[in-house]
């Protein structure tokens, strides 16, 4: 019988009520430390610090030795997995990333399985690597972006304000979008399920631009892969947690939670806190949900709305995050400020 893990972050996430709430942060490694800047301008561009193992996992460390985190999330990126499958991906200063866009079914012949797990074994080397050398209280926290999410980048060669081309794709030929769903679905697990094999934790999925769809696409671009994904590595690694983080998906996130099988669900700075109380809290543990620009702007506005997340979600399971990542001008010292309000916080 598997050991049942002490760990706050975990118990948290098996529905305990706990004294305080554990606290991990979105793009907690990052440009907003000093020493993050400094490991990055070792590496030759940002896809070599992620296929770094040694400097990857020095990243991942680094918020850990400032702050008292209650996890570590593994640092990479989203966009390793298209990487992996054969579409051209980069990273530019003052642009962000750049794909090979992919437009239609034709393009899809130029991705492939077949070297998804050898491409991305350097990710799993960095995730030995922290399961051997983090604190023995911290979780190990390994992520994907969600399917969608990641096809939007895939199909308009860049982030996009409303991910146009993909949605139009979706909606000219849904079955042919299908597949380039499916080929993501299907490398997201292997990936996952390597990430676990090396000493992951918890599973974060990303679906960062799960707002932009109506109903019935984001029943089938967003819920039914995601369940996908869940089902995959619940057969194969049924102990291990899976956070769903379907950003500004709103009421559709009542659906999302109960349809796809997440353990715990993560909520953006817009979702009301009594209304995720009563309508997600009462089912699974909840994540968030700090606006990151209250960590920008420190002072009363910090401490204050902290402290109102804490109260507001102090009756359930909760783990303290943002609502989205820290952004790169956030004072460190404002994060030391949050984290000690958290760990110092009793529940009443």
């Amino acid at each position: 019988m598997a050991q049942v893990s002490d760990k706050r972050l975990l118990r948290a996430l098996r529905g305990e009520v706990l004294d305080r709430p554990p606290i991990w942060l979105m793009r907690q490694a990052g440009r907003y430390l000093p020493e993050y800047r400094e490991t990055r301008a070792k590496a030759k561009g940002f896809l070599d610090l992620c296929y770094s193992p040694n400097l990857a996992a020095e990243v991942t460390h680094q918020p850990l030795r400032r702050f008292a985190f209650d996890a570590a999330i593994l640092f990479a990126d989203i966009l390793l997995v298209p990487d992996a499958l054969g579409q051209g991906v980069a990273f530019k200063e003052g642009e962000g990333p750049v794909l090979g866009a992919i437009t239609d079914e034709a393009g899809l012949t130029a991705l492939s399985l077949a070297n998804v797990e050898a491409h991305l074994a350097p990710v799993f080397e960095t995730v030995a690597k922290l399961s051997a050398t983090l604190p023995n209280d911290v979780a190990l926290i390994g992520f994907a972006g969600s399917p969608w999410t990641v096809a939007t980048y895939m199909v308009g060669g860049r982030g996009s304000p409303d991910q146009r081309a993909a949605r139009v794709w979706a909606y000219r030929d849904p079955d042919g979008f299908a597949k380039l769903i499916d080929l993501v679905t299907e490398a997201t697990v292997l990936y996952l399920q390597q990430q676990i094999d090396a000493g992951a934790e918890v599973i974060q999925l990303f679906d960062s631009w799960a707002a932009q769809l109506p109903d019935h696409e984001f029943d089938c671009w967003v819920i039914a892969p995601t369940a996908k994904i869940v089902a995959g590595l619940n057969e194969s690694h049924p102990d291990v947690p899976i956070i769903g983080f379907p950003r500004g998906a709103g009421a559709a996130g009542v659906r999302y939670a109960a349809e796809t099988g997440v353990t715990a669900i993560g909520l953006d700075t817009g979702t009301p806190i009594a209304w995720a109380r009563e309508n997600l809290q009462n089912r699974l543990p909840v994540q968030g949900n700090l606006d990151p620009l209250t960590l920008v702007a420190g002072g009363t506005a910090l401490e204050g709305e902290a402290r109102r997340i804490l109260t507001g979600f102090g009756n359930g399971p909760h783990i303290f995050n943002l609502g989205h990542g820290i952004v790169p001008e956030t004072p460190p010292e404002n994060v030391a400020r949050l984290v000690d309000i958290v760990t110092s916080w009793k529940n009443s």
